[in-house]
């Protein structure tokens, strides 16, 4: 056995940010880097351990994180607190590992997790962005945060949210009730922001929100619309799915 391990296993969280831009999600994928794969490689590198890690949430090609979390069980002797420093050096420059902290045995990132927390950055103005635009969308028009605030209330609560979908499976399963215990919209001018926390989330749910609340944000429609497309249950009345590069997840709750 090497110097660097032990026969006592231990569970470790690394809480850790990201730059989803080049990437094609959090997971393995054989057909690009992923930031799993990414932080694999650097547990390799620092405790020869070969393992995988599991994520708190598979978040999509291009999607951002300032607070991902993930957990791996490692019988490496290397000190917790050191993981954060010894794990960036062996990561790219836009993967960053903030913290480690040692687990109770049986501890998941995925399947511990109470909830998390997304947001949605929206650019408005006549001219498109050059510094933010990895991690806003732009749209040339202003929009109605009143309005937006009040469609956004509409969907607090307990729900079946199939019309906020697009994984086929899911709803066939007619497992699409989630829980959304706070959705803010506010105005940072220039940027519009969407903040939601919740239970959980369904596949392209939160950028289906936003869609919707961009069309109320136009004057598209009013914002009782939110709470018909909720009740229809029909993914085809929702708004459009919005680019990944306006996401982030901002943190896991435990």
């Amino acid at each position: 056995m090497s110097e660097r391990q032990t026969a006592r296993r231990r569970t470790v969280k690394l809480t850790f940010a990201y730059d989803g831009t080049n990437y094609v999600g959090w997971q393995w994928q054989a057909n690009g880097p992923s930031i799993q794969a990414e932080l694999e490689r650097a547990i390799h590198a620092v405790t020869g351990e070969t393992l995988r890690v599991a994520g708190a949430g598979r978040t999509d090609a291009g999607v951002h994180a300032r607070a991902q979390t993930a957990s791996f069980v490692t019988a490496t002797r290397v000190p917790t607190w050191k993981l954060p420093l010894a794990l960036s050096a062996h990561l790219p420059e836009d993967i960053v590992v903030s913290d480690a902290e040692e687990m109770p045995d049986g501890f998941h990132a995925r399947k511990s997790a109470r909830g998390k927390v997304y947001r949605y950055s929206i650019y408005t103005g006549r001219v498109r962005p050059v510094i933010e635009r990895r991690y806003t969308t732009h749209f040339t028009r202003e929009l109605d945060v009143e309005a937006m605030s009040n469609a956004a209330a509409r969907l607090v609560g307990t729900f079946d949210f199939s019309a906020f979908v697009t994984e086929l499976r899911a709803m066939k399963k007619g497992d699409c009730v989630r829980t959304i215990r706070g959705l803010d919209v506010w105005r940072d001018e220039p940027i519009v922001h969407l903040q939601v926390e919740g239970n959980g989330f369904l596949y392209n749910m939160v950028r289906t929100i936003a869609g919707c609340l961009v069309e109320v944000g136009k004057g598209n429609y009013p914002p009782k619309w939110m709470a018909d497309v909720l009740e229809s249950r029909d993914r085809r009345r929702a708004g459009p799915v919005l680019p990944a590069r306006g996401l982030c997840l901002m943190r896991v709750l435990y």
